[in-house]
C-alpha cells in the first residue's frame, strides 16, 4: 500500500471542496469557542442552530454526528437532551494515525524512532516550563513506578505515564497529544513486549535521574538523560522484540 507522492506533493483529497456538513461542523466549533462553552454545556436547540447556520435538518445532524465521532460533543437523547460539549482527547489522533500508518505499511519501529527524536526535546522543555503541580505528579509517578515493579501491567502503565507527564510538562500541547497518540500505538499490550525485573529497575533509575534534572531546571541534563534512556530502551526492544517491532501497524479503535 505504500505509495510515492507526486512531485507537487498532492495527496488524494487535497483541494477538494468541503462538504457543507463539515463546514457547518467548523462553524459549530467556532461557536463553542466564541461563547466560551465548557465541558458539560448544552449547545443551542436544533431550531436555533438551523436558523443560525441556514442548513436543513439532515445536514445539521450529519455535522453533529461528525463532531460526536471527533469527541467534541455527545448527543444526549430524549427530552431535555441534545448536543453536550465534551473535550476531545488523544484517542482520536491515535486512531487516525494508526489508519494512516497502516496504509503506509509502517512498522511499530517507526514509532520508536519518532519517540527517540522527540522525547529529549520534550524533557528539555519540561525542565524549563513544568509547573510545581507537574513536578509533584512526576515525583509521585517515580515513586509509584518503583512500588509497582512487581506488577507487569501496573509497571508498564506507570512507566508510560511518566513520559506522558514529561510531554505535557513541556508546555507544548502538540507534544502532549503526539505522545498520547504514540503511546496508544506501541504499548506493551499491542506488540507483546515484556520487561524483566532488571529492565524495570533500570527504567526506575533512569526516570529518577530525569526527574531530578527536570526538578533542578537543568534542560541540558534532562535532554541528555532522556536521550540515553530512550536509546537504551530502543536497543532493548530491537534486540529482544525485533519481530514485534517489524510488524506493520494496524488501525486500532480500542484505545
Amino acid at each position: 500500500m505504500n505509495r510515492a507522492h507526486g512531485a507537487d506533493g498532492e495527496r488524494a483529497g487535497v483541494g477538494r471542496p468541503k462538504k457543507t456538513a463539515l463546514l457547518v461542523a467548523q462553524q459549530i466549533v467556532e461557536g463553542i469557542a466564541r461563547r466560551g462553552n465548557r465541558v458539560g454545556d448544552r449547545l443551542p436547540p436544533e431550531h436555533l442552530m438551523l436558523a443560525e447556520y441556514g442548513v436543513g435538518r439532515g445536514t445539521l445532524r450529519e455535522s453533529l454526528r461528525y463532531l460526536e465521532l471527533q469527541g467534541v460533543i455527545t448527543l444526549k437523547p430524549g427530552p431535555g437532551g441534545g448536543p453536550i460539549v465534551q473535550r476531545p482527547d488523544g484517542s482520536i489522533l491515535a486512531a487516525t494515525l494508526s489508519l494512516l500508518l497502516q496504509f503506509e505499511d509502517a512498522p511499530f519501529s517507526s514509532i520508536v524512532e519518532v519517540r527517540t527524536a522527540l522525547e529529549p526535546t520534550m524533557a528539555a522543555l519540561a525542565a524549563e516550563r513544568i509547573d510545581d503541580a507537574g513536578l509533584a505528579l512526576l515525583r509521585e509517578n517515580v515513586e509509584a513506578t518503583r512500588a509497582d515493579m512487581a506488577d507487569t501491567d501496573a509497571f508498564t502503565a506507570a512507566s508510560e505515564r511518566f513520559h506522558d507527564i514529561v510531554a505535557w510538562g513541556s508546555g507544548n500541547a502538540m507534544f502532549g497529544y503526539l505522545f498520547d497518540a504514540m503511546s496508544g500505538l506501541i504499548t506493551g499490550s499491542v506488540v507483546g513486549v515484556e520487561y524483566p525485573r532488571r529492565q524495570r529497575e533500570h527504567t526506575c533509575t533512569a526516570h529518577a535521574d530525569i526527574y531530578r534534572a527536570i526538578a533542578d531546571r537543568d534542560a541540558a541534563a534532562a535532554r541528555e538523560l532522556m536521550a540515553g534512556h530512550i536509546r537504551e530502551h530502543a536497543t532493548y526492544l530491537e534486540k529482544r522484540f525485533h519481530s514485534a517491532l517489524s510488524r506493520p501497524i494496524r488501525w486500532n479503535l480500542d484505545r
